[in-house]
């Protein structure tokens, strides 16, 4: 590819825009034909929340999903999100951009420990992060998000709470929910987990006035130091609700995109190394464009699976209303 000596970088961002620009009516266009409808996590890359026709956390896409007409549901996401989505829409073909795309997270639970742990509790309830496979939802009595997590704990009848995969989300909760006896996974969010103290508090030392806003997949000491913990959406309402004008931001940085939007007058810093989930940007316009084209990567749950892997999701749907 050559273009003019005089200016190759700016001719090659035009060139790239009008490619992006053309992609993104190539895709709407496809869209209108096949009935399709777009979600976006807000960890994808801006250009992706950019066509979407929702936008949110998982809990909010779990709904959106849950609630279309559409024929086609598009799910800018990773895996667990596209298992979520067929579970709840078993008539609809579900596609994901990338298949690959995948959560570490969603499969950090040692096989038979939940049957070791309803076999050494009475009265247990496993409770599982939505951000799990379908696998792990089937053998669960709920699903939560962060953003319900400490609303479905609280309103379960059960003392004993076998919590799975997320440690940090779990002991959020524990704190939250003193009076039950909530037993924790070893599992974590890599992308979270490395988010160290020191460098929030370098971010800190260059932007003293600014307000730490944390997801409750850090680990404690982020927890501890910060002004606000909550979920994604949470901290985006968080942040246009403020008054405070600078904020650093303890969770993958696509929220970014959502957060500049809402507040273009304020300003948002990551720690550094910023948190990235490169599973997360496998979601791409050219993939998009591809997989509506093609409908070639369909997200498949087993249907005995699925029914199973259903139960809690809708009890999660009921009890968070």
């Amino acid at each position: 590819m050559t273009y003019v000596k005089c200016g190759d970088i700016i001719c090659q961002v035009i060139k790239e825009k009008e490619e992006k620009a053309t992609m993104k009516k190539q895709i709407e266009q496809l869209k209108k034909e096949k009935n399709a409808v777009i979600l976006a996590h807000y960890y994808a890359p801006d250009e992706v929340q950019q066509i979407a026709d929702y936008i949110g956390d998982s809990f909010y896409l779990a709904k959106a999903a849950k609630n279309s007409d559409a024929d086609i549901i598009l799910f800018c996401g990773v895996s667990f999100m596209g298992e979520s989505a067929k579970i709840l829409n078993p008539e609809k073909k579900v596609l994901m951009p990338d298949l690959t795309a995948d959560c570490a997270m969603a499969h950090m639970v040692k096989q038979g420990i939940i049957d070791e742990m309803r076999a050494k509790y009475e009265d247990l309830a496993v409770v599982c992060y939505i951000n799990s496979t379908a696998e792990l939802k089937s053998k669960s009595d709920v699903c939560v998000t962060s953003s319900n997590a400490v609303k479905i704990v609280k309103a379960l009848p059960n003392k004993n709470i076998f919590f799975i995969p997320d440690k940090n989300l779990g002991a959020f909760v524990a704190e939250q929910v003193p009076e039950k006896n909530i037993i924790l996974n070893d599992g974590c969010c890599p992308i979270h987990a490395k988010i160290e103290k020191e460098h929030v508090f370098a971010e800190k030392a260059k932007h003293p006035k600014a307000q730490i806003l944390t997801h409750p997949e850090c680990e404690k000491e982020i927890l501890d130091i910060s002004d606000y913990i909550g979920s994604t959406a949470d901290i985006i309402k968080y942040a246009k609700d403020s008054d405070c004008g600078e904020f650093i931001i303890c969770t993958e940085d696509g929220v970014n995109f959502k957060l500049t939007t809402d507040n273009p007058e304020k300003k948002f810093y990551f720690p550094n190394p910023r948190p990235c989930c490169k599973d997360m940007k496998l979601n791409t316009l050219e993939n998009i464009l591809s997989v509506l084209e093609k409908e070639d990567r369909v997200v498949e749950v087993d249907e005995e699976l699925r029914k199973k892997a259903l139960i809690p999701l809708e009890r999660m749907l009921e009890i968070a209303k």
